[in-house]
């Protein structure tokens, strides 16, 4: 057999299209979404790599366009759940014991498809599945998921070179093995990039997974489970099931080789799992790994110094890109009186030449929310807030889910900083501020600090460098991504790791090493190459 030290291709961000009228990515996109619109599709689940159609069919709909039938995707049960535990148990001794080297061409080769082939594919099904528009599809499904591949590879190998020095007469070294027993990956519907990235960095470095995707993102989930497939992985490395939550849970979480979760959810249900899995915990083989980014009540924070057109842009575009169900999304912001007039006005501004309707009008900014259980909470925020005396809803507001799940980008203003949506996750396109006297600036950071349980996302806007170092080390918990004058979205990988701390999750850095760490068990060898012959140390010899 050949051997050698093999050096990965250096990552690097994959270029993100512009889709601009006219341009070839623009026109590719388009012919894609009128040809998955004109195909009912007929998903099944990908257990042990074969086609699993149960027979139970859920039909599905773009949340802008409820009349139009995608096709339908074959709803699993626990029977399922148990074929794709036993699949992946089956496949883990000869993934384990794989070459590192065929387990990132694996995955190297996912990323090209999906930047290449299968790019407008990825786009259009995340699209018309999730309601996302072509740009935020484009930066997610595409351009993400591509580096999470390609980062992780290289996060593998550098994981894999973290070895101890040796003194002479030994040789130490670690061996990274994968974890005993299987990965449950539970995974959102707002990212097409998380969903795809959950199920897959623990399989980079060995392990095998169980795939539960959202119900509301199956769509491209199947076609990501297609590229992975083309891509060259075997059976059973990853199973793809599309089973409720209690039907997953009960098998998995009581299963003795259970060995960790990747989760990206609420925090709600998060605390659930982590509950269960404490009362579960002399049933597994091993202590699981629990990695998990939750939810965030994300701000925007600005002294009077700040610059107010690049603080109305970070309002706008971090509040309702994506219709603020963005993990990250800024959902509450604190403004100083000084300067709340003007920023209000270019707010306003921008705000009034944002379109709402289809992703399929490359003109509309604001889609539609997810489906009709996200419409209601969020009406219902919003008709509290117009009968509440604390609160005023300034901009936005209507809500209308006769055609699609439609909302408007929605402002409300709080006399109150602890009034509910200044603390509750709302996953929508509604944002609250708060206006503060400019001498309570050092109030206003602790509300900002103790109002909310979350710590994921913040940003702060000054042009004081003072200002600016004293805010970052006052909110030093208050997020686990913090942005300097800029929107609080938008992370990317490779170059700001993802995750946050408190209510947000265990801050474990999506698409990067500390990620990967969590997947891999020590093993740490020393060799002695001539053994001691003798039990004495010299301090048991006796004075001269």
């Amino acid at each position: 057999m050949s051997t050698g030290f093999y050096n990965v291709p250096i990552p690097k961000n994959e270029p993100v299209k512009s889709y601009a009228p006219g341009s070839p990515e623009r026109i590719e996109l388009q012919s894609k979404i009128q040809e998955l619109r004109a195909t009912l599709a007929d998903l099944p689940m990908i257990i042990d790599g074969k086609e699993v159609r149960s027979g139970k069919k859920t039909v599905m709909h773009p949340p802008h366009d409820l009349a139009h039938n995608l096709g339908c995707y074959h709803q699993g049960d626990q029977t399922h759940v148990e074929m794709a535990i036993e699949a992946a148990l089956k496949a883990k001794s000869d993934w384990a014991n794989s070459p590192w080297q065929h387990r990132a061409a694996i995955f190297l080769k996912a990323a090209d498809l999906i930047s290449g082939p299968f790019r407008a594919r990825m786009n259009a099904a995340t699209m018309l599945g999730q309601s996302k528009n072509a740009y935020q599809a484009e930066i997610d499904a595409a351009c993400e998921l591509a580096d999470f591949y390609r980062f992780g590879v290289k996060c593998m190998t550098d994981i894999y070179s973290m070895q101890p020095e040796s003194n002479p007469g030994m040789w130490n070294y670690n061996e990274f093995r994968p974890l005993e027993g299987f990965i449950f990956a539970l995974t959102p519907f707002n990212f097409t990039s998380i969903a795809g990235n959950l199920p897959v960095a623990p399989v980079m470095l060995g392990n095998v997974s169980v795939w539960k995707p959202a119900k509301t993102a199956v769509y491209s989930a199947s076609v990501i489970m297609e590229v992975l497939m083309a891509a060259g992985l075997p059976a059973g490395v990853i199973n793809l099931v599309f089973v409720s939550g209690p039907a997953a849970g009960d098998v998995i979480f009581s299963h003795p080789d259970f060995a960790g979760i990747h989760f990206t959810g609420s925090t709600g249900v998060f605390q659930d799992i982590w509950k269960t899995i404490g009362a579960n915990i002399s049933q597994y083989k091993s202590y699981p790994r629990i990695v998990g980014e939750t939810g965030g009540k994300d701000f925007i924070f600005a002294d009077p110094t700040a610059d107010t057109t690049a603080l109305a842009t970070a309002i706008v575009r971090g509040s309702f890109e994506y219709q603020g169900q963005k993990c990250s999304a800024a959902s509450r912001a604190y403004i100083p009186k000084s300067i709340w007039e003007e920023t209000w006005s270019k707010t306003e501004a921008q705000l009034r030449k944002v379109k709402m309707g289809s992703p399929e009008d490359f003109t509309n900014f604001v889609n539609a929310v997810i489906d009709e259980a996200s419409f209601d909470k969020l009406k219902g925020f919003i008709d509290r807030a117009r009968s509440d005396k604390d609160a005023d809803v300034i901009y936005g507001g209507k809500c209308d889910k006769s055609i699609g799940y439609f909302i408007e980008p929605t402002v409300i203003l709080v006399a109150d900083p602890s009034y509910v949506t200044m603390q509750e996750e709302l996953f929508g396109p509604i944002v609250t501020i708060y206006v503060y006297e400019d001498d309570q600036i050092e109030l206003t950071l602790t509300l900002l600090d103790e109002t909310s349980l979350y710590a994921l996302t913040g940003a702060i806007f000054s042009q004081s460098r003072y200002s600016i170092d004293h805010m970052t080390k006052r909110l030093a918990n208050a997020a686990g991504n913090f942005y300097i004058n800029d929107k609080p979205t938008g992370a990317v990988v490779g170059q700001q790791p993802f995750g946050g701390a408190r209510g947000s999750g265990t801050n474990d850095k999506a698409g990067s090493v500390f990620n990967m760490l969590r997947w891999v068990s020590i093993r740490t060898i020393k060799e002695t190459f001539i053994p001691a012959r003798n039990f004495m140390y010299p301090n048991f010899l006796p004075d001269k």
